[in-house]
């Protein structure tokens, strides 16, 4: 039961950005800007979807391994690049990915989700926010050239239906909760935690 609540809001909005927004396909390649629980939940869900190719992308480069762990194929350092990081990305997959998915928030990590989308079908899924942002700046060069961006709350689940989906699907080992878990400790040190 510990692990359940991941299913209220951080494993349900990164899982369900990729099953159910973006709608992920098999065999598509996806990026996933943010490595934290929601964005390693979004890794897990393009997995989960049959994705072929994963870019997973953060600036703390200590976050590879799980995400690799939990299927990411690839994994990018945009302070350890010599170019802008959509660029890298649109070098890899030959013109971009079809899936991109925000979950790190800010204007610059939304800019290069969206730009490193194929031009044609790509589509952002942003679900990352920050605090006091000043957005994303959306020219129309950006959208009339096939790419679509899209908004995600928790994962477009309805709660009182899809929690207990969720956990049926955990309890079959779909996807695996425990591999989010960084830290435990007891109720009575929680303003610590």
């Amino acid at each position: 039961l510990e692990r359940i609540c991941l299913l209220g809001c951080g494993f349900s909005t990164g899982y369900g950005a990729a099953i159910n927004t973006a709608k992920v396909t098999p065999g598509s390649t996806c990026a996933v800007f943010g490595l934290g629980g929601v964005g390693l939940s979004a890794v897990i869900g393009c997995k989960v979807a049959g994705a072929s190719r994963i870019i997973a992308v953060d600036i703390n480069s200590e976050k590879f391994t799980k995400a690799k762990a939990l299927g990411a194929t690839d994994c990018l350092n945009p302070r350890d690049l010599r170019k802008p990081v959509q660029e890298v990305i649109a070098e890899m997959t030959n013109g971009g990915v079809d899936f991109a998915i925000d979950c790190a928030g800010g204007s610059e990590a939304m800019r290069a989700a969206l730009e490193c989308t194929t031009v044609g079908w790509g589509s952002c899924t942003l679900i990352g926010a920050a605090i006091d942002d000043k957005g994303l700046n959306v020219s129309l060069a950006d959208v009339i050239t096939g790419r679509t961006i899209n908004g995600s709350l928790f994962g477009g689940w309805k709660g009182l239906d899809s929690i207990p989906k969720l956990l049926t699907d955990y309890k079959n080992k779909k996807f695996n909760l425990d591999a989010l878990v960084t830290h435990t400790l007891p109720f009575d040190k929680i303003n610590e935690a």
